[in-house]
C-alpha cells in the first residue's frame, strides 16, 4: 500500500471522516450512517450495540489512543497481499454434499463471513434433514447486539425440521425423551469452527422446542400425520420461536447466566433467511432485509438474477402499507420516520426486539424485576410515538421456486453485502467465478479465490469506481480500526448453495 493511501486510513481513522479512496456504495452507506439524531441514551452509544442496524456506533470499549483493526488485531495499514487473503478466508467453508450422485437437492454449498462490528452480529447456519428430505441454509443479521441473531441461527431450524417429519417420528423423538433413551438426530450441521454455540441454554432450548413437537403431536389432523409442507413448516416455526423467546424473557428460569442470555436475546433483534431446498424446489423464508437471489444460466449463455425475497425495509412500498394498515390513521406519518420503524429500527420485521412489541407496562416491569441490566447492554428507553404496540412482527413472507434445469446457484446473504453489490452483480461474479475455477483460470489482476462467497466479498469492499478489485482499497477497508469499521462497512454473510441438478452437473 502506498505512503499516501496509509496516512490516509490513519487520518480517517483519528478524524473518523473520510473522502478520499472509498467508492460510491461505501459513501452511501457513510451517509446512511450519519443520517440520524445521535441519541444521548447509553443504548445508542454501546459499542457492542447497534440497535440502528446501519448506524454508526459511537463510544469504545478500547483505551483512548489504542486504536484496533476491525479482526480485533493491532491495525497494520501496510497490509500484504497475503495478509489481506488470510482475513478474508478466516471464515470461509465449503461443502461438498456426499448425496452428490443425484439423490439429493443440493451439490454442496460455500460461506464466509468478514466483520466490521466487534463482536461480530451477523450469524449463520446449514443443515441437512436426516429423517425428511432436503437441506436448509439461513443468514441472520443481528442489531442491539448479537444475543438474538444467535438465539435464532441455533434454534430455527430445528423448529422447522420438527414441524417437517412425519407423525410416527415425533412419536418416537417423544418416547425416547419420555424413556431418557437416546435420541436420534433429525438435522445434520455444518459448522464453522468459529461458530459459536450458546451451551449454557441448551437445557431451556430442548425444553421449549419439546413443548413445540409436543403441540404439534396434540394436533391429529396436522399434515395427515406426514407432518407439515414446507411452506407450513416455515411459516409456523418463524413464529412460534419468535413467541418463544418472548416468553422465555418473562419466565423464571434456573439460572442467572440462562436469564441473562434470554434477556439479552428478547432485547435484542435479529433478522432471517431461510432457504430449504428439496428436489422439488427451493422454498424461502424471509424477516428483514437479508436477501435470497437465483442465479440461472439462460439458453443464450447469459445469466439472469431472480430474487426469492423482497427486503423489508423502507423501501418496500407493500410493506409500508402492511405497517400502517395496523394502526391508526393518525399515526400514519410516526409509524415510519426517516425511513425507520418509529424513527429508529431500519427492518419492519424482526425476531426479538421486544420493545416494538410489548406493552410499556410490562417492559417496565421486566427491567424493573432484572438485575445489572447494565452488564447486559440492556437499557431503559421508550421508543418515540409508542402509543398501540405491537410495531414489528416475525411472521415471515415465503416464497416457491420450483427447480428448472437453468438454476444453477442461490446466494444467501445479509445486507452488508447487498449495500455494496446488485443483485445482478452478484450473481454475475459468482458465475465468471465458477466459469474461472472450471477452466483453471485466473483473473490476471488478482489471485482467484477457491471460495465463491469470498470473491463475493473481496469484490464488494474492494471494487473501485471502475469495476475492479482495487488492492489499495481493499487493505485499507480491511485495515480500519475496529472503532471506525462500521462507518464504512457492515457485517457480511454470504452463502452460495449449488443445486444438483444434471445440467449442472455436466457443466
Amino acid at each position: 500500500m502506498s505512503a499516501a493511501v496509509s496516512w490516509q486510513v490513519l487520518h480517517c481513522a483519528k478524524r473518523k471522516t473520510c473522502h478520499f479512496f472509498f467508492s460510491r456504495s461505501q459513501h452511501r452507506l457513510l451517509r446512511r450512517c450519519w443520517s440520524f439524531p445521535l441519541w444521548t441514551k447509553r443504548a445508542w452509544l454501546s459499542s457492542t450495540s447497534s440497535c440502528l442496524n446501519d448506524s454508526y456506533q459511537g463510544g469504545s470499549a478500547t483505551p483512548q489512543g489504542q486504536l484496533r483493526s476491525s479482526t480485533g488485531e493491532d491495525p497494520d495499514f501496510q497490509l500484504t497481499d497475503a495478509q489481506v487473503t488470510a482475513i478474508l478466508r478466516a471464515n470461509e467453508q465449503a461443502v461438498r454434499f456426499p448425496e452428490s450422485d443425484g439423490r439429493g437437492p443440493v451439490l454442496g454449498f460455500e460461506s464466509n463471513q468478514l466483520a466490521a462490528n466487534t463482536p461480530m452480529e451477523d450469524r449463520r447456519s446449514a443443515v441437512t434433514c436426516l429423517q425428511t428430505r432436503g437441506a436448509m441454509f439461513g443468514v441472520f443479521d443481528g442489531h442491539c447486539g448479537y444475543a438474538c441473531a444467535q438465539t435464532v441461527s441455533e434454534r430455527l431450524l430445528y423448529y422447522v425440521a420438527a414441524a417437517l417429519v412425519p407423525r410416527r417420528s415425533l412419536e418416537e423423538l417423544e418416547g425416547a425423551m419420555s424413556g431418557l433413551k437416546p435420541v436420534s438426530p433429525i438435522l445434520h450441521w455444518y459448522k464453522h469452527h468459529n461458530d459459536y454455540n450458546y451451551r449454557e441454554s441448551t437445557s431451556l432450548y430442548l425444553e421449549n422446542l419439546r413443548a413445540f413437537w409436543r403441540e404439534l403431536l396434540a394436533d391429529e389432523e396436522e399434515g395427515g400425520g406426514q407432518g407439515m409442507r414446507p411452506w407450513d413448516a416455515l411459516d409456523h416455526a418463524f413464529r412460534r420461536l419468535d413467541a418463544d423467546i418472548s416468553l422465555e424473557a418473562l419466565a423464571t428460569l434456573e439460572s442467572d447466566p440462562m436469564r441473562s442470555m434470554a434477556l439479552q436475546a428478547a432485547f435484542s433483534g435479529s433478522t432471517a433467511c431461510v432457504a430449504h431446498v428439496d428436489s422439488e424446489g427451493v422454498h424461502v423464508a424471509n424477516v428483514g432485509d437479508c436477501r435470497a437471489v437465483l442465479g440461472a444460466r439462460e439458453e443464450d449463455g447469459t445469466w439472469s438474477a431472480l430474487p426469492l425475497s423482497r427486503d423489508h425495509n423502507a423501501l418496500n412500498g407493500a410493506e409500508l402499507a402492511r405497517l400502517r394498515s395496523g394502526h391508526p390513521e393518525s399515526e400514519e406519518a410516526t409509524v415510519v420516520e426517516g425511513d425507520r420503524l418509529l424513527g429508529m429500527l431500519v427492518p419492519l420485521r424482526a425476531f426479538g426486539n421486544v420493545r416494538f412489541k410489548w406493552s410499556l407496562e410490562l417492559q417496565r416491569k421486566v427491567l424493573e424485576s432484572s438485575r445489572d441490566l447494565e452488564s447486559l447492554d440492556i437499557y431503559e428507553y421508550t421508543p418515540p410515538n409508542y402509543l398501540t404496540p405491537p410495531y414489528l412482527e416475525a411472521t415471515p413472507e415465503l416464497t416457491y421456486h420450483r427447480l428448472r434445469p437453468e438454476d444453477r446457484f442461490l446466494i444467501l446473504a445479509s445486507d452488508g453485502l447487498w449495500d455494496m453489490l446488485d443483485n445482478e452483480g452478484a450473481v454475475r461474479l459468482v458465475a465468471e467465478h465458477l466459469t474461472a475455477v472450471c477452466r483453471q483460470e485466473a483473473p490476471p489482476a488478482n489471485a482467484l479465490d477457491p471460495n465463491s462467497a469470498t470473491h463475493l466479498i473481496r469484490h464488494a469492499i474492494g471494487t473501485n469506481d471502475y469495476g475492479e478489485v482495487d488492492p489499495e482499497r481493499l487493505a485499507a477497508m480491511l485495515a480500519l480500526p475496529e472503532e471506525v469499521a462500521r462507518m464504512y462497512r457492515d457485517d457480511i454473510t454470504v452463502t452460495i448453495i449449488y443445486f444438483n441438478n444434471a445440467k449442472h452437473r455436466e457443466d
